[in-house]
């Protein structure tokens, strides 16, 4: 049978495997492998919802203007530069379309988003790894990576699986020494799990050549919809929605969305609720033994003595109807990422964790 030609690219993407949600036989699962709010979303997003269902027959409309008018007075950012996507990943794709292809390299990071390295070849795009320091992005492994064909550089901050951040002044330096023609991509979807941060917004304001990306799936716990969204120069936005689908939201993911941001004592009781648990969480794994870097996003990345050791907890964990995510494809064996739940699921990760450490000590 004749092979029908596949782009450059295509048969080299791993396919993304999400986290698990089932464990058979069991009816209490917690599912702390995902980065979901655990407070769900925001009342008025689900009221919202539930309204536009009067609307399913109507086309949605196209400019996202209510949305973008939305996020733009909740942020303080100009509506006409704001782009709206399929999550933030459609964005982050609209981005690799427009800037990028074969001859062309994407530079992502050692333990960076999986979906980075998928991006770049699904354009034909090589996708370079460069390393990172003791988990963290480094900018000088970045910028010694850049070259004549560099066309992207991804960082996402806070980062994912790892919780660390880059500080502005290492943001402030990696973008002035980038050149003009090399767009970075500054995915900001834990922003706002990071007290004080705006998510790339003065890196944008200040340099063309950079977008920022945002997403409804985390604190404002809309990930079943799929909305994301990104700032960048008119210029910018200008290109990107010339491959942007016209009609790729619906009435009902942006009118979930709209509430979901304009509720913002929601979104602060979120963030107030993850730092607390978040800290509790972190504390007790390290008295525990187990290495834990400061996480400045919704989970945190607990280290054990060896992979062999990470996939006994996970197993542990298992046992215990608690599933979290092994991120072995990330460069990290040793590693589990737990996503911080509410009270009672961080009590019950933690008693798990003793109970495990415990029995590891008395053998």
């Amino acid at each position: 049978m004749t092979q029908i030609p596949v782009q450059p690219g295509i048969m080299d993407i791993a396919l993304y495997v999400s986290g698990e949600s089932r464990l058979v036989g069991r009816d209490d699962v917690l599912k702390l492998s995902s980065n979901e709010n655990p407070m769900g979303c925001s009342p008025a997003a689900t009221e919202a919802f539930r309204g536009a269902s009067a609307d399913l027959h109507r086309y949605p409309a196209t400019d996202h203007m209510g949305l973008r008018t939305a996020i733009g007075e909740v942020h303080g950012l100009d509506p006409d530069r704001i782009i709206c996507g399929v999550g933030s990943d459609e964005v982050l794709q609209f981005v690799v379309q427009a800037y990028a292809g074969p001859g062309n390299e994407v530079i992502t990071t050692e333990h960076g988003f999986s979906m980075y390295p998928i991006l770049a070849r699904m354009v034909g795009a090589t996708p370079v790894t460069v390393p990172e320091a003791d988990r963290k992005v480094d900018v000088d492994a970045i910028l010694a990576a850049v070259g004549e064909r560099t066309r992207i550089v991804f960082i996402a901050n806070p980062a994912n699986p790892t919780g660390t951040m880059l500080g502005a002044d290492d943001l402030q330096r990696l973008v002035e020494a980038l050149p003009a023609q090399v767009i970075l991509v500054h995915d900001g979807a834990y922003t706002e799990f990071a007290t004080g941060f705006d998510g790339g917004v003065s890196l944008v304001d200040g340099h063309p050549n950079v977008i920022m990306t945002r997403t409804f799936s985390k604190i404002h716990g809309l990930g079943g919809l799929r909305i994301g969204w990104g700032y960048a120069s008119r210029e910018m936005i200008d290109v990107l929605n010339r491959i942007r689908q016209p009609f790729n939201l619906s009435n009902a993911q942006m009118a979930a969305a709209e509430a979901a941001i304009r509720d913002t004592a929601f979104t602060a009781h979120c963030a107030e609720l993850n730092a607390r648990m978040r800290d509790r969480m972190r504390n007790s794994l390290i008295q525990m033994g187990i290495a834990c870097d400061e996480s400045f996003a919704n989970f945190v990345l607990a280290r054990f003595d060896s992979a062999e050791t990470a996939a006994d907890a996970d197993a542990a964990l298992r046992g215990d109807g608690i599933l979290v995510r092994r991120v072995g494809g990330y460069g990290l064996p040793d590693a589990l990422r737990i996503t911080v739940g509410d009270e009672d699921g961080v009590a019950r990760v933690l008693d798990s964790l003793g109970r495990f450490m415990a029995s590891r000590r008395s053998e």
